[in-house]
């Protein structure tokens, strides 16, 4: 068997090994995806109205806040749901077991690809139902075609694809799981400073670079393009931009610490 095939073999096996803990402990899953559901409903019911007039909406009803809302909604999902990888990896260099599989005939790479496949799969099953409850209230697509669709789905697996190597690179570096999910909280702190719930035009001048130019805004900017219509600009490029730069640096810092980890 060659070195590829053997490669191939050996990241599918910790791949299964990572999705059936998954289904077996499916309570921080559930925990981090509740998150953007509740802000979706919260925002949604409790300030649709108020907020479909402020993004130029005529405030009869909530269903341009939902328009608006959902996609930025979808990428802040993708960084709920990488905390969980932080975590998971922080538990394996912890416990002992990464330091077991080191003293097995397995590609070392293997045990990082199956975190990050893992946890892209599960992004996109988290995105899917968060996207089913955006359906539910009202949320439509504005006329996308097949292939916007899926540019659309390609841009949410890519950019899950660069958090989780970073979430991963976080929980290489942390000590215990607690320190895991803190370090990996700012991954679902920044949707908030983006333009996911209100326009950037909205903030105060001084902040408005900030929230423009941070990984979220340009590629929530380009996701409402791509399934409402709506400007794109130079969004797409930078957000190919930041999806490339995060996933490169967190596979080398990930690669790095899990190299020299002592354990």
């Amino acid at each position: 068997m060659s070195s590829l095939s053997l490669t191939v073999r050996d990241a599918n096996t910790m791949l299964r090994r990572n999705l059936l803990h998954a289904r077996r402990y499916p309570s921080l899953t559930l925990n981090l995806l509740l998150t953007p559901v509740m802000l979706l409903l919260l925002f949604v019911y409790l300030f649709g109205n108020v907020m479909s007039t402020g993004i130029g909406g005529g405030g009869a009803d909530r269903s341009d806040y939902v328009a608006y809302i959902v996609p930025g909604l979808l990428l802040m999902t993708i960084g709920s749901t990488v905390i969980g990888t932080a975590v998971s990896v922080s538990n394996d260099m912890s416990e002992g077991i990464i330091a077991r599989f080191r003293t097995m005939a397995i590609h070392r790479g293997s045990i990082l690809v199956g975190h990050v496949i893992g946890s892209v799969l599960q992004s996109i099953a988290s995105v899917v139902l968060v996207g089913a409850v955006g359906v539910a209230i009202g949320f439509r697509s504005s006329g996308a075609t097949a292939l916007e669709w899926v540019l659309a789905f390609g841009l949410l697996a890519v950019f899950a694809l660069a958090l989780t190597w970073i979430a991963v690179g976080m929980g290489l570096v942390s000590p215990t799981a607690e320190a895991a999910s803190n370090n990996a909280l700012p991954l679902v702190f920044l949707p908030m400073i983006s333009s996911a719930f209100v326009p950037i035009e909205s903030m105060p001048g001084w902040f408005q670079p900030i929230a423009e130019y941070q990984p979220f805004t340009p590629a929530i900017e380009t996701l409402r393009g791509l399934l409402l219509g709506t400007e794109i600009g130079h969004n797409a490029w930078i957000t190919v931009a930041w999806c490339a730069g995060l996933t490169v640096l967190g596979y080398r810092w990930s690669a790095s610490s899990f190299n020299r980890d002592p354990k």
